[in-house]
């Protein structure tokens, strides 16, 4: 979560000079991830942006749309608008209560935003949400929807709605045997193409004292400890210990999900994750963040995208 604009913009600069594609920001609750990308852009960022994701119950499906045209406008690049549902606790705290079907809110929610970005008249009463209007024309670059995906169900809902199909924490092998087909199930059922994927990977970089664990563990922890990250883990046949987490970042390791080690180990994992289905892969430095700062994580981006420049 950056603590202010000016954070973002080496990141971008990764971007700008062509060794990353996109600038990737997660939901903030220190600067609101749109105000912080959109002061990257008046600082000269004109570059693609996305986010995954920002919390549903934090706006109104219109006002998602906006802020993502807004940003295309801004850049004069393309945007990804992530979405997801949040945590259950996070969302009673704003609605009063959970949604009793996530599916039928996402559905709702993706829908309106969708339509709205189309430049549609949307007209929808759901049991969650609702909208009657549309937006204000204007030429932007495209604004591609995407959805935090976990599990089959939201898998096969992304493909019928989305345009990008946005994973965390979900390891390599999952990804090819229960995303990717469900996925292209829910495309089929739409007559649509099939999303693209972006793999959100959580990356720790060799340099003397650190300790891979350990950075894992705090780029994880809060996730690890949600029953639906911990569910969706399970169902990949990494064992979620609540009690015992550097255990369960162990299996996270061993099972590929994060990219620890040189960086030449590191773009294997890369390679793992496209050879899995995965069309983009985000390089999460949270954990480098965290433990180190942001000399330190920025200092592992420029390591791993000059390796891979090394070997185009």
């Amino acid at each position: 979560m950056p603590v202010s604009g000016e954070q973002l913009l080496p990141f971008a600069d990764i971007v700008r000079k062509g060794d990353a594609e996109r600038l990737w920001t997660g939901q903030s609750l220190l600067i609101e991830p749109h105000s912080a990308l959109a002061h990257a852009a008046g600082a000269g960022a004109r570059i693609p942006m996305g986010t995954s994701v920002t919390l549903m119950p934090l706006r109104h499906p219109f006002q998602t749309a906006l802020q993502a045209r807004s940003l295309a406008a801004l850049t004069g690049q393309p945007f990804v608008a992530g979405l997801g549902t949040g945590p259950e606790p996070f969302v009673r705290s704003l609605r009063g209560q959970g949604y009793a079907s996530p599916l039928t809110a996402v559905r709702e929610y993706a829908t309106i935003v969708r339509d709205l970005l189309a430049g549609e008249v949307v007209e929808l009463v759901g049991e969650y949400h609702a909208m009657g209007g549309a937006l204000v024309a204007m030429d932007t670059p495209r604004v591609e929807l995407g959805l935090g995906v976990l599990r089959r169900k939201m898998a096969e809902l992304a493909g019928e709605l989305a345009d990008v199909a946005i994973t965390w924490l979900a390891p390599p092998s999952y990804l090819a045997e229960v995303i990717v087909p469900a996925l292209a199930r829910g495309a089929e059922r739409a007559d649509r193409p099939r999303p693209r994927v972006a793999a959100v990977v959580h990356v720790s970089l060799d340099a003397p004292g650190r300790d891979h664990e350990r950075i894992v563990l705090e780029a994880s922890k809060a996730h690890l400890q949600a029953p639906h990250y911990a569910d969706m883990l399970r169902r990949a046949g990494i064992e979620v210990d609540p009690r015992d987490l550097p255990k369960t970042v162990a299996r996270l390791l061993d099972s590929g999900t994060a990219a620890v080690g040189g960086a030449d180990d590191i773009l294997r994992a890369v390679e793992a994750y496209r050879e899995a289905g995965a069309d983009e892969v985000v390089l999460s430095t949270i954990g480098i963040q965290t433990v180190d700062g942001t000399r330190a994580s920025l200092d592992a981006l420029r390591t791993i995208t000059a390796a891979r420049r090394s070997v185009r």
